[in-house]
């Protein structure tokens, strides 16, 4: 299996955790580093703001499929920017606007439908979610999003995607309701906002420019809010990663219930 590099790994690491961690991270809260890039710097997107970001683009070489069914909760605004090509999709749909709770289904998508699979509870960001993510506001992104490369500090327990193990994904400290960080890296999924995809989820590219953040992962989770992340129990996070197959073009649903619904 490739494994990818890791550039700056510990710079860049500094730069993931404050989209992931809770104000007592270390580095979380610090001036901005210059070879960051992720939720720690203030420079103005290319080409203005984006209100939504633009759905995960399908496969040029993937069959042709119909038009995916209708998921639970979703609307059709929602359901068309799923890709053709996407057989498998982690539903991420939150309490509310302003809530840090939800919950996580993974659907399989068969001849007869979408096959779903258990419910996990799961944490996201502090004040909950917005469809026009910025650096440091803690919430998370609203949209759907390729699922293309895992790591962690753990050897990789079986997955199909790209995983870059690494000790640059070691953190400390404690979260906002002062529970420890330690492990929260264990597992990680990069979440395909604004990043470049096909890279260690380490890497501090930011296509929409440092403005609109970045550093979005499904983590383990620490039992608290993320500053813009989607967190599981640790076993849940082993189950999506030896679930997920690049082959099946896996994407990430994730907003509040009501703006799914649109």
């Amino acid at each position: 299996m490739r494994r990818l590099g890791v550039s700056a790994a510990v710079l860049a690491l500094s730069a993931t955790l404050t989209a992931c961690a809770g104000p007592g991270a270390g580095t979380a809260d610090r001036a901005p580093s210059a070879a960051a890039g992720a939720e720690d710097a203030a420079a103005p997107g290319p080409g203005g703001t984006q209100a939504r970001p633009g759905p995960a683009p399908a496969d040029p070489d993937a069959p042709a499929a119909s038009a995916p069914a209708r998921l639970p909760g979703l609307g059709p605004q929602t359901l068309a920017e799923i890709p053709r090509s996407a057989r498998q999709v982690v539903l991420v749909t939150g309490r509310g606007k302003k809530s840090s709770r939800s919950q996580v289904v993974l659907y399989r998508r068969t001849g007869a439908g979408w096959e779903p699979g258990a419910t996990w509870q799961a944490h996201n960001a502090r004040k909950g979610w917005t469809d026009d993510h910025r650096v440091g506001d803690l919430r998370s992104p609203i949209g759907v999003f390729s699922l293309t490369d895992a790591g962690g500090r753990l050897p990789d327990p079986g997955t199909t995607l790209p995983y870059d193990q690494s000790g640059a994904f070691a953190i400390g400290g404690t979260g906002f309701a002062g529970e420890p960080l330690a492990g929260s890296f264990d597992y990680v999924i990069a979440i395909n906002y604004n990043r470049k995809p096909g890279t260690s989820p380490l890497d501090s590219t930011r296509p929409l420019g440092a403005a609109k953040g970045g550093g979005i992962w499904l983590h383990v989770d620490h039992g608290g809010p993320t500053r813009g992340c989607v967190s599981l129990a640790q076993r849940h996070m082993r189950e999506l990663l030896r679930t997920l197959d690049p082959a099946r073009h896996p994407v990430i649903v994730m907003g509040d219930a009501e703006s799914l619904s649109h």
